[in-house]
């Protein structure tokens, strides 16, 4: 099964295929989305998909008329297994970095300020609010920013009305690149999160310092339709669910926790319902 496994994954496509839902991990991702992000056909992808599952390299599921898939981890855990412990011989000058101490439970971070990096693709609306929220509910434990990959040159209005509604200080914010925070004199981040399936999705060179990563999707108020009103409470409902996600955040004793602890502690954030009380953060 395991040259089976490693075949499959020696086809570039295929191999995106997985990639991609290695950074969506523990979201199930809809089979049309991959296929836009990935620009396949939905025959070709299919067929990626067929011999993914096989390989037990992933998992499908019905959501409706939809079929969503996502990494099985469990197998995939087996996979790097026999690759460290049986063709590595389990030496440790050979496996690193996968024997370094941030894989083997022992804590990966001192008792700091946590600098923490929330990643969209316009970085006009859920970024920032999320940057903002974390600014204010974090105290001086978390220094917080935002970027999107291909940022507006402006920020949302409805964001900015709702932030000023809510008591934020708006004066600092703007729209930023991620290529700001990368590269010779970025900040070291401790902990990176997208919160837009789209930013998610994208390739992106791996972040220095290997951060906590996780992915907090949820959907884009920009893209609500209707009145005003309707417009605003989509943007009140992505506020009051990042709010919810960052309280639960910043609750967490991350220098007690080890790596693996304080990962999955991130992703079960990630999955905290989206559509949160309009009223939250009041």
């Amino acid at each position: 099964m395991i040259p089976s496994r490693l075949s499959i994954l020696g086809h570039p496509q295929r191999l995106a295929v997985f990639r991609l839902l290695m950074r969506r991990y523990p979201d199930r991702v809809p089979a049309g989305e991959l296929a836009h992000a990935l620009d396949l056909k939905a025959s070709t992808l299919s067929a990626y998909l067929s011999a993914l599952s096989q390989a037990g390299l992933v998992t499908q599921e019905r959501v409706g008329t939809s079929l969503r898939y996502a990494i099985a981890m469990t197998e995939v855990r087996h996979t790097f297994d026999y690759l460290l412990l049986d063709c590595c011989r389990g030496r440790p000058e050979l496996c690193s970095p996968l024997s370094s101490p941030t894989a083997t439970g022992h804590p990966p971070m001192p008792d700091h300020t946590y600098k923490v990096l929330f990643i969209c693709t316009g970085n006009s609306a859920r970024s920032i609010f999320a940057e903002s929220i974390l600014r204010r509910e974090a105290g001086d434990r978390f220094e917080a920013f935002s970027a999107g990959t291909r940022p507006h040159s402006d920020l949302n209005p409805f964001a900015l009305d709702l932030l000023q509604q809510k008591g934020h200080d708006i004066s600092g914010l703007r729209a930023k690149n991620i290529a700001a925070f990368q590269g010779e004199g970025a900040p070291a981040f401790d902990f990176v999160f997208t919160v837009c399936n789209q930013a998610a999705n994208e390739e992106c060179p791996a972040w220095s310092g290997q951060p906590v990563s996780a992915h907090w999707g949820m959907p884009d108020p920009v893209k609500a339709e209707g009145t005003d009103a309707q417009k605003s409470l989509a943007f009140h409902q992505a506020y009051g669910a990042l709010r919810n996600r960052i309280k639960a955040f910043t609750a967490l004793p991350i220098a007690a926790l080890d790596r693996i602890s304080l990962q999955k502690a991130v992703d079960d954030i990630g999955q905290i319902a989206t559509r949160a009380d309009a009223g939250a953060g009041a």
